[in-house]
């Protein structure tokens, strides 16, 4: 038995070969595992999952806090100097003896020598036999969230300057429309100089427009001076700040206007509005210079390309605005100087055609007068009543086609003749139609023999077929014609003219135009 027994208990002390095997393979993974946490480039805490007592702590997380290996062995997570402040450490724990993961992606630690860090903080539950332990992994993201930080804010720079870049866009829109849909050079520059202060903030700016005949610069518009002196400013190419510019084509940059020789618009015209620095832009149109943009700061201002880009691109659409509207006055000139010409020489055939019908002095002129006032009445617009002053004043132009000896006959005419003189109102719009410019007044010389009922000539039109500036015309007419002297007659009464013209309304006369004629203040001489 003794034997027996000694056997059993040799037995029992010796290990197997697969007991060995497997002591060995522990003794390599906690070896491994100690060479993981012992190099770990992450901090790493060991809790006791029950307590919450740190049991181990890697040599990184010292490093990170500044805390001693004593500072943390067998105290609570939130009872070492790092946590105490930081709520979630307790949180956290609570949370894992209900779940076995918990995570902030954003811990704010301080370390013992008082500098505050970012930390990611990992808590994972894990069992070691029957046992739990808590283990943290703490990841330093100070460096991470810095550079985040630097991108942020470079991402808000690039914001910053795409909304600067949409806000000079839209000023410029504003400013082209301006220039675009009026004629009014100081509305477009009102505008324009309104956007040079609040874009490029400036404290006043001014537009100098170049006089060409005495080659100097006179203000036009400013916005921003406390007083109206600059209104004055009036300096000759070349001198002065403006001057310089203007003369030599370049941004002129007077960083400090007190040290400036600029004397003359420094000391009496911008006295009082205490001015710092200038800057003065050419304004070139099509190869010309039309003038100055000129901007104040009272105070020191740092200004990079981009601003002066954009004062560039404010100059550009101050110098359209000033052509757009030296074009159209221009334009606006010549028309004037056209109609003036066309109106000359209409009045020229006019008259030509008085003294060769031996025609009474002055009978187209006033009728030309009397039958604009009518047209009046009855709504012509000004552009429809020159029409009618020109038709007027060419209604018998026809008869230059007529022989002599039936235009200057002074017995009555065969019926041979009369179909030779009817023929005028035809030649007429013979003469005229080819002039563009006259076409719309052809209306009273073509058809201002034609009559209410029909009767007329040249093509018997009736009633309302008759143009209506013809039928006023042909009540005109004959209200002057017996109001004057004739070689044949004397002219008639008033009295006895109203009379007449009643009486042949609704047959020669339309009756409505006749008694509006009547009924005004016009026909009373």
């Amino acid at each position: 038995m003794s034997g027996a027994t000694t056997t059993e208990k040799t037995q029992h002390r010796v290990p197997t070969a697969e007991q060995a095997a497997v002591a060995q393979s522990i003794i390599k993974s906690e070896l491994r595992y100690r060479r993981l946490f012992e190099t770990a480039q992450d901090g790493i805490l060991i809790l006791d999952a029950g307590t919450g007592a740190i049991s181990d702590v890697n040599p990184y997380l010292i490093h990170m806090l500044g805390y001693s290996r004593e500072e943390f062995l067998q105290k609570k997570l939130w009872e070492v100097g790092a946590f105490q402040d930081i709520a979630a450490s307790k949180h956290s724990f609570l949370m894992l003896q209900n779940k076995e993961y918990v995570r902030y992606e954003n811990l704010p630690l301080k370390t013992k020598n008082g500098r505050l860090i970012q930390v990611e903080f990992v808590s994972n539950v894990y069992p070691v036999g029957d046992e739990k332990v808590i283990q943290c992994n703490i990841r330093d993201i100070s460096d991470r969230k810095r550079a985040e930080a630097a991108l942020l804010t470079k991402d808000e720079d690039h914001l910053l300057k795409i909304q600067r870049n949409l806000e000079h866009m839209t000023a410029l829109v504003e400013i082209d429309r301006a220039i675009n849909f009026s004629f009014d050079l100081n509305l477009s520059l009102t505008t324009l100089l309104t956007h040079v202060i609040i874009q490029l903030g400036a404290d006043a700016a001014d537009v100098l427009l170049l006089n060409p005949k005495s080659l100097s610069l006179e203000y036009i518009a400013g916005r921003g001076f406390n007083t109206r002196s600059i209104e004055q400013a009036c300096q000759p190419l070349g001198e002065g700040y403006a001057g310089r510019a203007a003369k030599e084509r370049t941004l002129v940059h007077i960083p400090d206007l007190s040290k400036a020789q600029d004397g003359f618009l420094r000391r009496i015209l911008l006295a009082g509005e205490n001015f710092v620095s200038y800057y003065g832009v050419p304004l070139i149109a099509k190869g010309q210079v039309v003038g100055v943009l000129e901007v104040f700061d009272r105070t020191r201002q740092a200004r990079d390309a981009e601003w002066l880009e954009f004062l560039g691109a404010l100059a550009a659409q101050a110098a359209i605005a000033i052509d757009n509207v030296s074009l159209f006055e221009n334009l606006q000139r010549s028309n004037a100087e056209l109609f003036q010409a066309y109106n000359a020489t209409i009045e020229g055939w006019s008259r030509a055609l008085e003294l060769r019908d031996n025609e009474t002095e002055g009978h187209t002129r006033r009728v030309a007068e009397l039958t604009v006032k009518l047209a009046r009445l009855f709504g012509l617009s000004d552009a429809e009543l020159v029409q009618v002053r020109w038709g007027v004043l060419l209604h018998d132009i026809g008869k230059m086609g007529i022989p002599d000896e039936i235009l200057l006959k002074h017995e009555a005419l065969s019926e041979a003749e009369w179909v030779v003189m009817k023929k005028h109102t035809i030649y007429a719009y013979e003469m005229l139609s080819p002039i563009c410019y006259l076409r719309p007044a052809l209306d009273i010389p073509c058809a201002h023999h034609e009559k209410w009922d029909g009767s007329g000539y040249p093509f018997g039109l009736k009633g309302e077929q008759i143009p209506l500036v013809a039928r006023i015309f042909a009540v005109v007419d004959v209200w002057d014609a017996l109001r004057s002297d004739r070689r044949y007659r004397s002219s008639w009464s008033v009295k006895k003219v109203r009379t007449h013209l009643r009486s042949l309304a609704g047959t020669h006369f339309d009756p409505r135009i006749v008694k509006i004629c009547l009924d005004s203040d016009v026909l009373v001489n």
